[in-house]
């Protein structure tokens, strides 16, 4: 069984980002650049899915500049066997990157795709959704258990006031919460392993993908400073306040 894992490059997220000069985007000059936790999180469990005997291969897909190479190599060292970089500078969309991974998906034949279930630069947690849509599979969503026997899968998903199970049928696409596992440390040997599996670059014009936006990024500015706490003298104070001043009862 063939797994397709889908990762995506962003700002490390132990980073603390601001905007650019002209507050036009994130300011990404000389920035740390790490693999989304969540796609972490997925290359992980694609890895324990193979180390157990249900899958025989893991592909890491990413759509990126030629730097994305990079977080395509960490995940081979966690233990993904093959990376594609679909290469672009264009900043895309996650109804534009759902498509060009419905392609992938379309020659590679996965019979399960997993990712992250956001990024947390975007936050959209849309491309999951709209990948199953386009390939007409069952999806699974932020999932915290993945069980896999017997050609089903059964996933237990996160949900409003505690957890859901659905059972899918092959193929199928899976969106990882944060409790589903956590990732391990890639070991040197791994690293230096990694720097020898093929990689394959395709070019974002060849795919034939309608990637115009849909949206327009209007400007990036700072969250307005906090102010400092206050004391106050007893309860109905306090409830005086939060009725009257922040007005959130």
């Amino acid at each position: 069984m063939k797994i397709l894992v889908p990762i995506k490059r962003v700002v490390d997220y132990n980073v603390k980002v601001r905007p650019n000069g002209d507050g036009s985007n994130v300011d990404l000059a000389n920035v740390k650049m790490s693999m989304n936790p969540f796609c972490e999180i997925a290359v992980e469990e694609a890895v324990r899915l193979k180390e157990a005997g249900k899958a025989t291969e893991v592909i890491v897909v990413s759509i990126g500049p030629a730097k994305a190479q990079e977080q395509i190599r960490a995940a081979m060292a966690i233990g993904a066997d093959r990376g594609i970089l679909i290469e672009t500078d264009e900043s895309l969309e996650p109804l534009a990157i759902a498509k060009c991974l419905k392609n992938v998906v379309e020659k590679e034949s996965p019979e399960m795709v997993i990712l992250g279930k956001q990024s947390i630069d975007g936050d959209n947690n849309q491309t999951g959704q709209m990948l199953a849509a386009l390939c007409n599979w069952g999806q699974g969503t932020f999932a915290s258990e993945v069980v896999l026997a017997d050609g089903k899968l059964s996933v237990t998903r996160e949900i409003d006031g505690g957890l859901q199970t659905v059972q899918l049928a092959l193929p199928a696409v899976v969106t990882t919460d944060l409790r589903l596992n956590e990732p391990r440390y890639a070991k040197l040997p791994d690293i230096m392993k990694a720097k020898k599996k093929p990689l394959e670059t395709i070019a974002l014009a060849d795919l034939g993908v309608d990637t115009k936006p849909r949206t327009q990024l209007l400007g990036v500015t700072p969250p307005p400073e906090r102010s400092g706490g206050v004391k106050v003298a007893d309860v109905d104070a306090l409830i005086d306040k939060l009725k009257n001043e922040a007005k959130v009862i």
